[in-house]
């Protein structure tokens, strides 16, 4: 079990997502979920490697490569861990037996504060359905802010004018 899950090939989800690249990030939007990812600089690193070809120990040498550094392979299956549960994978290979059960806290602590390589982060929101979206104030509603107000008002002393 052991060598099997060493050797097991994790594979990212891309149908139904809607991907925005940023220089130090990316955002995924789950047509499915309603749910907005945006993923640091090495969740998204792990993530796009997640092709059906790599191990996590191939993602975490190739990590490695990318900063110039020697980096843990528990940092890949960190972002594995995360990425599966906000349903980022189609394929989640089980995590070694060392790990399983272990927390983010705990992966944190095993891993030191020393390492290099940002810990990988998953941020996630739920969004708005449309209708919620594109609900407004009407006039004499009261509000907060003028954005609130449908349009052509404004919040004038918290009331849509």
């Amino acid at each position: 079990m052991k060598e099997k899950a060493r050797n097991a090939k994790p594979v990212a989800r891309n149908q139904r997502l809607v991907i925005q690249e940023l220089p130090d990030e990316v955002l995924v939007y789950d047509l499915d979920r309603d749910r907005a990812h945006c993923l640091n600089t090495t969740a998204a690193f792990v993530w796009q490697r997640c092709n059906g070809r790599n191990t996590a120990a191939q993602i975490a040498q190739t990590l490695g490569r990318q900063f110039d550094c020697a980096v843990d392979e528990k940092i890949v299956w960190l972002a594995l861990d995360q990425l599966g549960r906000n349903h980022l994978l189609e394929r989640r290979p089980a995590p070694p037996p060392a790990l399983m059960g272990m927390d983010r806290r705990a992966m944190v602590r095993a891993l030191g504060l020393a390492a290099v390589v940002a810990i990988p982060v998953v941020k996630s929101i739920v969004a708005p359905t449309p209708s919620q979206a594109a609900t407004c104030f009407p006039k004499g509603a009261a509000c907060a802010a003028s954005p609130q107000c449908c349009s052509g008002l404004n919040c004038i002393s918290k009331v849509c004018s």
